[in-house]
């Protein structure tokens, strides 16, 4: 079931990819450990490489922070509308996995929707509940994230917040751009480009498959961020930009995810779906 292409359908002029199974729209670094995050101009010499370094191994700062709470925004911009989807959840970086509960976006009409999706998220795969198109309201959808020509990236409507991390691995550049605050935390700005297939080649062994789908299936490889690290080098917010081919226009979709970390060492409580609790029939977005 998810080795079938996405079907799409339109929000007023915008495409919105349909996942496969339902996703829901395309719609301190250097020798002293991560203690905290480098600062620097980033024209040339040590500092630049100081700045990369910080940003390549946030990363393993929130694995070293152990999980957080999530926000997620994922705007997706083609034909002169725009589409936002927003999420809420938590995540556990040493397990790998985390819950979102994503809110759909307005219908065509303008009209807003009520209806959420519970998003869990673990290595390699994606379920789905009250995902809709004929799936019954007590089953989840499981989606095998590395068939997926996005990697998951933008098919769910959030990012998954280690999956966002790990592109990080593959900064080839960054710049320091300035000291700011975020929610009462002191931050550090970086911005720079992230190469897919680095980040895929050096990623841990969950992400290195939907990653490299990603660098396979994306408009191009190389993906431009923003990223605000604490004085812990932990990532607080990150903003990434993806250009998405969706097969039915020449021009690749522009899509925004950003993400929002907050209140470090939150319990998480997460458990995977058995296997008699997965849908295994057809959706109607399938039919």
């Amino acid at each position: 079931m998810a080795g079938r292409r996405p079907r799409r359908a339109r929000i007023g002029d915008a495409v919105v990819v349909l996942g496969v199974a339902g996703g829901l729209a395309l719609a301190g670094v250097s020798g002293c450990g991560r203690s905290g995050a480098a600062d620097g101009d980033g024209d040339g010499g040590t500092a630049a490489g100081e700045v990369a370094a910080a940003v390549r191994e946030a990363a393993d700062a929130l694995v070293d922070a152990g999980s957080s709470k999530a926000r997620t925004s994922m705007e997706l911009a083609t034909g002169g509308t725009r589409v936002t989807i927003r999420g809420e959840g938590v995540y556990d970086y040493r397990k790998r996995i985390g819950r979102l509960k994503v809110l759909l976006p307005q219908d065509p009409s303008g009209a807003p929707v009520s209806r959420s999706v519970t998003e869990l998220l673990a290595p390699g795969a994606l379920f789905m509940k009250n995902r809709g198109a004929g799936v019954p309201a007590d089953k989840w959808v499981r989606v095998d994230t590395g068939t997926l020509s996005d990697g998951n990236l933008v098919t769910g409507g959030a990012t998954d917040p280690f999956t966002a991390a790990e592109l990080l691995r593959g900064a080839r550049s960054a710049t320091f751009v300035g000291r700011t605050e975020l929610a009462g935390a002191g931050v550090r700005h970086y911005r720079g480009t992230s190469d897919l297939r680095e980040a895929a080649r050096v990623a841990s062994d969950g992400d290195k498959r939907s990653l490299g789908a990603a660098a396979r299936g994306f408009a191009t490889a190389e993906v431009p961020f923003d990223v605000y690290l604490d004085d812990e080098g932990r990532i607080r917010k990150v903003r990434h930009r993806f250009s998405f081919v969706n097969g039915e226009r020449e021009q690749p979709v522009a899509v925004a995810s950003t993400t929002l970390l907050y209140d470090f060492g939150a319990p998480v409580d997460v458990r995977l779906p058995e296997a008699g609790d997965i849908y295994e029939g057809r959706t109607t977005a399938e039919e």
